[in-house]
This record gives C-alpha cells, sequence and structure tokens, in this order.
C-alpha cells in the first residue's frame, strides 16, 4: 500500500509539473468519501499569472472541472477577482462569491500546492462559495440545512475545524476532563464520535458533551477532523502525531 501511495504521489508531482509548464495550471481533483465532500483547487495560477489559486467544494467532479477552467479562462484574459462581491456565469442562474482562504487551512486541504510552491505557503487562496437553489448562502440564516456541511468555508472557525455543529453530542470519559490526554478517537459508521484517554474505557466513567468542548480541551483534535465514517485514529502520547485506519469490519456469524 505504501508503495503504491509513494508511486501515485511521484506521478502526481510529475502532472502538475507538466500541466503547470504546457498550461499554466493544474486542476486537482479531490473525490468525496463517506464523510467528507469532494473539492478541487488549482496549483499555478499564483505562479503563472499572480492571480490567488482557486479551491470550490460540494459539486459534482465534471461541474468543478467546468468551473476551474472558467476561472483560469479569466484569468489569463486579465480578469481578477475579489472576496465578497458577486460574479455571474459560473453557475448558471446563479451567482457566487470568493472568501480569502485562511493559512491555517492550507495543510489540510492543498497539500500538492504547498508542495509546488516548496512549502513556502507564501502564495495566496480563494474559495469559491455557491448558493442554495433559493439564492442563500451558507453563511445566510436561511441557506439550506441539507447542504450546510458540502462546502466548509475556509475564511473562519480555524478554533473548530469539524463539519458538525459546535454542540453535537459526543462521548468521551471524565478522566479527559481530569488532566488524561486523548489518544483514542472513533468516529462511528452512524455518525457519533467517540473521544478517550485509554484503549478501553470504562463505560461508568462516560460522559457526554458537546464536540467544541473536546476542541477548546484539546485543539489539537482538529487535526482528525477528517475521519470517515466507521475510521479509528490513535496516538501514543499527546506530542506524537496521529495515525488513523478503517475499523476491520465485524466478524459475521460462522455456520
Amino acid at each position: 500500500m505504501d508503495e503504491l501511495h509513494t508511486e501515485h504521489d511521484i506521478e502526481a508531482k510529475k502532472a502538475i509539473l507538466a500541466d503547470v509548464e504546457k498550461f499554466g495550471c493544474h486542476f486537482a481533483l479531490i473525490p468525496h468519501d463517506n464523510y467528507l465532500p469532494g473539492f478541487a483547487y488549482t496549483i499555478g495560477l499564483y505562479k503563472t499569472y499572480g492571480h490567488p489559486e482557486i479551491i470550490c467544494f460540494g459539486l459534482k467532479t465534471e461541474v468543478l472541472g467546468s468551473i476551474l477552467t472558467h476561472v483560469q479562462d479569466l484569468i489569463k484574459s486579465g480578469e481578477s477577482f475579489t472576496p465578497n462581491q458577486l460574479y455571474s456565469g459560473f453557475l448558471e442562474g446563479y451567482s457566487i462569491r470568493f472568501v480569502k482562504v485562511n493559512k491555517a487551512f492550507y495543510p489540510d486541504y492543498l497539500g500538492y500546492a504547498g508542495w509546488f510552491y516548496d512549502m513556502v505557503f507564501n502564495f495566496s487562496v480563494l474559495e469559491l462559495v455557491w448558493p442554495d437553489k433559493q439564492h442563500n448562502f451558507p453563511w445566510d440564516e436561511d441557506f439550506n440545512p441539507d447542504w450546510k456541511f458540502s462546502q466548509p468555508l475556509l475564511d473562519r472557525n480555524m478554533d473548530f475545524k469539524f463539519y458538525e455543529e459546535r454542540n453535537l453530542a459526543v462521548y468521551t470519559t471524565k478522566q479527559a476532563f481530569e488532566g488524561d490526554p486523548i489518544l483514542y478517537v472513533y468516529h462511528n459508521e452512524d455518525g457519533d464520535w467517540q473521544f478517550h484517554t485509554s484503549l478501553n474505557p470504562d463505560l461508568n466513567d462516560a460522559k457526554l458533551v458537546c464536540l467544541e468542548e473536546i476542541t477548546k480541551l484539546d485543539p489539537s483534535i482538529n487535526e482528525i477532523y477528517h475521519l470517515q465514517y466507521g475510521w479509528r485514529a490513535w496516538r501514543n502520547s499527546k506530542k506524537d502525531d496521529w495515525e488513523w485506519i478503517e475499523n476491520e469490519p465485524k466478524d459475521s456469524d460462522s455456520n
């Protein structure tokens, strides 16, 4: 698996360099998983045209590709985009806006762009934000709640990177609030989150708290905001990096 990942990484980097050299830009397309939406972003706009890179979430892959192609064509012709203005022509019948991506999110979503710019995050990025069918944007009170988690807003909430509400009820144990570090995290297939200080917690110590309380208790929990349904994460100590893997399927009853 590691060899396959390494080979894919090498080929991806070759494609980025070749596309930027030939076309001025490369599109990185990240498919959705069972938890997070798919997204796409440009690599090379900043180098080639001096324009911020663009990232967009939550639409079909072909739509994301079409939007980024349109973006590059407009920038190539001399147009530039700025935050908080309405722009038409990207989605038929709807206007879009851009917001400036906070650099705290670059490592989370823009890994290959970081590599391309030698891990010097002095390039800028704009997020293209689309409305619901009633023309409400995600920050509007009446935005369609079914689409609320389709596109994270990367200009805010640096202290809370999870897609769920801050007041989502999650499971932990009293030891987490008594000073023991959280070392084991589970994102159940039904969407429940568990944050534990030991591998085999005592149910008598269970607590139900808001997800925001967990991130305030330990901000490094934000590093695993992306944990898919049915996956778990762990670390040996609070100073160590998180590791994660899909839970092994439960054994079926044998005959």
